[in-house]
């Protein structure tokens, strides 16, 4: 017996049944024609028994007859291919994960496997100028084995790097969806296992082209990515994440078997021909993988819905061209972006009056203005009956022949949004390219008026205004200490600490508008870190400025271009800061027109530098180039139709060569120019080396030691590393001469033989003297090193506090020092030879442990300490020949070795307010 599919909601070949049981029993019956037996009776309960699995088997019977081979058809039908890539396969894995989505792919590269999805809504959403497409990406950190270090261990919102990816994968789809199909569409992707060596950034592109080409989404291209990587003269597709550590370039292409749709990346100082021959490299890789994808989806793929798309009618197009006309061509000629807007506001206003309420009737037909045509709506007179003359038969009237009104045509408003859109780019690119001339009067190849200023916020370590006609950028650098790093943590990166990052920030009064404020948006982070890495290639090493950088680039006035602006700006504010750069760099974006034919050309491509807002939304292409005169630090591709070929990229990168050489030569006129040194409200960083063994002796049990350091010198910070590096960060150069000195007599290594003058005792024992050579460190003066004559008990001459000049006559092999104050006094050259040998051999000890044989009462008689009166006449006498002796030869040089810092042998970097470095007190060019 089967249920009704379309009763109660029940699911198709769901059973149909009903329960009861009998109250006098605690027999569960399951079917009420099951008849009721007695509880008790063994004949009753064998004839249930027997009803209950005859039924059993005739109700499976039905439903495996409905039914049929069901569970066959949801069975597993995995398929995997291998792809070469490189000099390794990948793996593609369809039909195994994820079998309830439109599509889901996995792709393994060594034992990186990436994981996507693609689902689509079961009904269209309303019809909008723009894909309905989302993509979300994430790297989950047990792919490699860890968590998260913070409080909340599961994955939050997407990070930084999550975010580029997701952007690297949604530029090169867009461009292959069809208009007019409105289904939203959800591509999701995750990394499953990351092994560290093969990146899964490059992989979930390619994951997600193949995950749209097998489902039903109609897009028009498989699309596939990879990455190259150059190592010595060898280009390398898909390298490993050791290989990328001595690659000078990354470079992240997508595209068809035939074109390019995205390229992004990042090099030090490449040529245009070198990055093109990379480009070619990568899209030989991408033709491979989009032809043995091409196989699969005829294997596998679902069919497209192509039924789906819905375009606005063919006629709508003319009809628009019709109303708007001569006023659409007007308002283009408008040079200023606000005015231009309005009035392109307004005409569209005027067509959706006329198209979507009033109705629109063609010129051919009526003739007049919007109120006729109202006029005529309103006029419903019936048609005139005339009888004509003669005789007539009853019923027989003649109809007066008249014109009828022809009906208004009326379409939905977005239909019209859409297409009035569309007029208005078609109606741009004639003007470009039949006129010669862009919205704003420029020339293909004209560049914006450059200005620049530095210098403008008093209390900024470095600013910049950076101007380029009506793209505005301020950038401000801050430098600080490691403690200003930006910390990351992903999958690829662990625990890494960034030193120089630049954050970009697009707020809507920049172009004129009301919105939102809050987290920055994905636009605001791929911009941000494409100027980012177009700025890094220019720095100093950590060890020529040991600054942590921050560059802010505000965007406060925008019509295109304003992550190339950053990069202009970037540049100055780095200037004005006083860091070392090594050269300047500036960006310029490029733009296109591909197919002049339609539009009055000869049909080569017509490429646009520096382009403006409405060039960028209407055109073809956006080409961002940031580099020096020569070379290419950072470049990004975007396309909005279905690809370009590599003739045509050579020709946009050339063009942008001689644009960047522009806009340097105006950067360069910049007033008031940089300062190019530190500001006087900048941290100031002495960076030291001590031997790496000492480096704890700074920091202290529990860094007690480091804080107490802080606390007495007033120093910001102090920063140790393993091989002994440590800086200093104050906001004067007092406060870190003292902190220095503390750290020098700290990790300073004493040598026999060097003095130490005005040291203080610190402790008084039987045998002898503990004085402090140094913060920290004190030695034994025992008690028959403090004079020439016999001292019997310490405390008898000195007390705690006081100060004396000692000098050091040897170290133990635990390292504990023994001192001399009678090494220095004039009397001690008569110290007899076996005196001084048997005081050689003295072992001194740190406070409160002097062995017994140290102590005076083991030592020699007291006899051979006291001084007879004839021996002290001796003394007298010689003293005054000595004196004598130093009156005609000159004053008495002592030969013994003054004190010696510990950082004697290692170079101390010290970097002054103007950028300079002084090492070991001598200037140092960087």
């Amino acid at each position: 017996m089967l249920a009704n599919p379309s009763v109660h909601g029940r699911p198709p070949f769901s059973p149909s049944f009903s329960l009861s049981y009998s109250s006098c029993s605690s027999w569960f019956f399951p079917f009420a024609r099951v008849p009721r037996l007695q509880p008790f009776s063994s004949l009753g309960v064998l004839r249930m028994r027997r009803r209950v699995s005859t039924i059993r088997a005739s109700m499976a019977s039905e439903s495996s007859a409905v039914c049929g081979d069901d569970d066959e058809r949801f069975a597993p039908q995995a398929i995997s291919v291998k792809i070469p890539i490189g000099d390794r396969h990948i793996l593609v894995e369809t039909g195994h994960i994820g079998r309830q989505a439109s599509a889901s792919v996995t792709v393994t590269d060594g034992e990186t496997i990436v994981y996507s999805s693609v689902c689509l809504a079961d009904v269209p959403s309303e019809p909008s100028d723009f894909f309905p497409l989302s993509v979300n990406y994430q790297e989950r950190l047990s792919a490699a084995g860890r968590t998260s270090g913070g409080f909340f261990k599961r994955e939050g919102r997407a990070k930084d790097h999550e975010v580029l990816i997701c952007r690297l994968i949604d530029r090169p789809l867009r461009p292959t969806m069809p208009k007019g199909f409105y289904y939203e569409t959800q591509l999701l992707s995750w990394v499953f296992s990351y092994d560290g060596l093969h990146s899964p950034d490059c992989l979930a592109v390619t994951a997600a082209g193949i995950a749209v080409a097998l489902s039903e989404v109609p897009n028009t291209k498989i699309i596939a990515g990879v990455r190259v990587g150059i190592v010595g003269d060898r280009f390398i597709v898909n390298p490993t994440t050791e290989e990328m550590k001595e690659s000078e370039l990354d470079l992240i292409i997508a595209g068809t078997d035939s074109a390019i749709l995205m390229i992004e990346g990042y090099c030090n100082f490449l040529t245009e021909e070198r990055l093109l021959q990379a480009v070619e490299v990568g899209q030989a890789a991408v033709r491979g993988i989009c032809k043995e994808v091409e196989a699969l989806v005829r294997m596998c793929g679902k069919p497209k819905m192509t039924e789906a798309i819905k375009l606005p009618p063919a006629e709508l197009y003319r009809h628009v061209e019709d109303i708007s006309g001569d006023e659409l061509v007007r308002a283009l000629q408008i040079r200023r972006k606000i005015p231009r807007r309005k009035a392109l506001s307004a005409l569209e206003d005027k067509v959706l009056a006329v198209l979507t309420e009033i109705g629109y009737v063609t010129k051919g037909e009526v003739q007049g203005t919007a109120d006729g045509l109202v006029d005529m709506l309103e006029d419903e007179d019936e048609d005139e009956v005339v009888v004509v003359d003669g005789e007539v038969d009853e019923g027989d009237v003649h109809i007066k022949p008249v014109s009828r009104k022809s009906t208004p045509l009326l379409f939905s408003e977005v239909d019209v949004k859409l297409v009035f859109k569309e007029v208005t780019s078609k109606f741009l690119r004639k003007r470009i390219v039949e006129g010669g001339k862009r919205s704003d009067g420029r020339t293909p190849l004209e560049i914006r008026p450059i200005n620049a200023q530095c210098g403008l916020l008093p209390r900024s370590h470095g600013s910049a205004l950076f101007t380029r006609g009506e793209t505005q950028s301020l950038a401000v650098v801050t430098l600080g200490d490691k403690q200003m790093a930006q910390r990351i943590d992903n999958l690829v990166d662990t625990e890494e600490l960034k030193r120089f990052y630049l954050q970009y920030s697009f707020p809507p009064s920049c172009v004129g508008e009301v919105g939102r404020m809050g987290a920055p948006s994905r636009r605001e982070i791929g911009h941000g870190m494409l100027a980012e890495r177009a700025l890094e290639p220019i720095l100093p090493s950590e060890g020529d400025f040991p600054y942590t950088i921050r560059v802010e680039s505000t965007i406060t006035e925008s019509n295109g271009s304003s992550s190339m602006a950053s990069v202009c700006g970037g540049c100055l504010a780095l200037l004005d800061a006083g860091v070392p750069v090594k050269r300047s760099v500036a960006g310029i974006a490029m733009g296109m027109v591909l197919d002049t034919k339609e539009f009055g050309g000869d049909g080569t491509p017509l490429i646009l530098s520096d382009i403006s807002g409405s060039e960028d939304a209407s055109g073809d292409m956006d080409l961002k180039i940031a580099g020096d005169e020569n070379g290419i630090t950072a470049f990004q591709m975007d396309i909005k139709i279905g690809g370009i070929t590599l003739p045509v990229m050579q020709q946009a990168l050339l063009q942008a060569r001689d644009g960047r050489r522009h806009v340097l030569h105006e950067m360069s006129k910049c007033s008031p120019p940089p300062s190019k040194k530190l500001s006087m409200y900048a941290p100031l960083i002495h960076v030291m080396k001590v031997k790496p063994e000492k480096v704890n002796a700074i920091i202290g049990s529990g860094g007690k030691k480091v804080k107490s350091i802080i606390e007495e010198t007033g120093v910001d910070s102090i920063e140790t590393q393993d091989d002994g590096i440590v800086k200093i960060t104050a906001k004067d150069l007092s406060s870190i001469e003292k902190s220095k000195a503390i750290i020098a007599n700290l990790t300073m290594v004493p040598t026999v033989g060097d003095i130490y003058r005005n040291c203080e005792i610190k402790s008084i024992a039987t045998y002898g003297v503990f004085v402090e050579i140094a913060p920290g460190r004190e030695g034994l003066c025992h008690i028959s090193e403090l004079s020439s004559d016999f001292v019997a008990k310490a405390d008898d001459v000195f007390k705690v506090g006081d100060r004396l000049d000692v000098k050091l006559i040897e170290i133990n092999e635990k390292g504990h020092l023994r001192l001399s104050r009678r090494a220095l006094l004039p009397d001690s050259e008569k110290t007899s030879p076996d005196q001084q040998v048997s005081n050689s051999t003295e072992v001194s000890t740190p406070s409160g442990d002097a062995p017994a044989e140290q102590d005076p009462k083991n030592k020699a008689p007291s006899s051979r300490r006291k001084v007879s009166a004839a021996q002290a006449d001796k003394n007298k006498e010689k003293a005054n020949k000595r004196a004598d002796s130093s009156a005609r030869t000159g004053p008495y040089i002592n030969k013994d070795k003054e004190k010696k810092s510990s950082s004697k042998a290692v170079p101390e970097v010290v970097v002054s307010k103007d950028g300079a470095q002084m090492v070991n007190g001598e200037a140092k060019i960087g």
